[in-house]
């Protein structure tokens, strides 16, 4: 059973392809390595004994991706593709609007041609990569799915409207099973230390930034506001282990395919952890003192967002098995193995 993957050499699309190969499916690659690195494909290899298909290209050539999905007639679609940094996001919108918005557009435009002319097999649907942003500041913590959306940023802002799309598209089209699934903060790494986070400059998330500084790279980690309402005064998160993440897309993609039936969920630990206490940890799992340095408050940034993860563990029988500790071993394995990743 074909699942296509667009984005699927990224960070959480690499880790998903091996949860996916260990489930049973049979995952196509697509992506144009904008954010990803060609020599994830060799590392996929050796971790599944099996050679990886890829499509390379961009999700935004509507017709190219309509001819992926008529050559492999995938019975779903993982929606992956897209930027993801929320300070680039504010500093160029436009970027984020055109990538991410319309490669959404042009990918739903393409399934629903194919789905739509019987070229298909099976009923339309897709699992989408949403995002804990789209709760904008919450009132409080944890987040429930019910909770209000807003945005902050135009990273947040972007995911919003592919949201209210897919809402839409499902009143258009109720055959359509649409599961959107809003990721709080992904870390760590496959155990096997071959594939992991790396990103092609300055990172974006804490965890690769504090790993970097862990081995080397920089000097020190800037965190960011030392001033929010939480108990030592830097922002909360809740960060979740991307094996965990991969398994919640299986989970997912296997009730759309039995049930049918279309759903929103939190994917996260329930737990908030702050910025120091994430230092800490990655300072225990590498042995290394991880100096930092308290700097301004990034324009985006909220106090505390942690998730109450219950409704997907209700509604697919998914939860979050690792710890913090784990994640940080399993990021500071890959970090140490790949100093550069996987740039050499």
């Amino acid at each position: 059973m074909n699942i296509l993957l667009t984005g699927g050499a990224g960070y959480i699309g690499s880790h998903t392809f091996i949860a996916l190969r260990e489930a049973g499916f049979e995952p196509v690659i697509l992506d144009n390595f904008a954010n990803s690195h060609p020599v994830v494909l060799e590392r996929l290899e050796r971790i599944t004994g099996r050679p990886v298909t890829l499509e390379r290209g961009d999700v935004l050539d509507t017709p190219w991706v309509e001819a992926v999905l008529r050559r492999h007639q995938p019975a779903g679609v993982v929606h992956f593709a897209g930027d993801k940094a929320v300070g680039e996001s504010v500093a160029n919108p436009l970027k984020y609007f055109h990538n991410n918005i319309g490669g959404a557009v042009s990918l739903l435009r393409a399934m629903a041609a194919v789905f739509a002319d019987g070229s298909a097999p099976a009923l339309p649907t897709l699992v989408f990569s949403s995002s804990a942003t789209v709760y904008g500041d919450p009132a409080s913590v944890p987040i429930t799915e019910d909770f209000p959306r807003s945005h902050t940023n135009p990273y947040g802002h972007s995911k919003l409207v592919i949201e209210d799309m897919l809402s839409a598209l499902r009143v258009a089209s109720p055959a359509w099973r649409i599961g959107v699934l809003r990721y709080f903060n992904p870390a760590g790494a496959h155990p096997s230390g071959l594939i992991g986070e790396d990103p092609a400059d300055i990172p974006n998330n804490l965890m690769p930034y504090v790993t970097q500084v862990a081995v080397g790279q920089r000097p020190h980690v800037n965190v960011f506001g030392g001033d929010y309402p939480t108990p030592d005064g830097t922002g909360v998160r809740d960060y979740i282990h991307v094996q965990d993440l991969a398994a919640g897309h299986v989970a997912a993609l296997q009730a759309l395919l039995t049930k049918g039936e279309s759903f929103t969920v939190n994917l996260g630990t329930g737990r908030g952890v702050s910025v120091l206490e994430a230092v800490r940890a990655v300072e225990k799992a590498s042995g290394r003192l991880v100096p930092y340095v308290i700097a301004p408050r990034r324009a985006g940034d909220v106090a505390q967002c942690y998730a109450d993860p219950s409704l997907a563990k209700r509604l697919l029988g998914w939860e979050a098995k690792h710890t913090l500790e784990q994640m940080c071993a399993d990021a500071w394995r890959w970090q140490s193995g790949n100093p550069n990743g996987y740039r050499g």
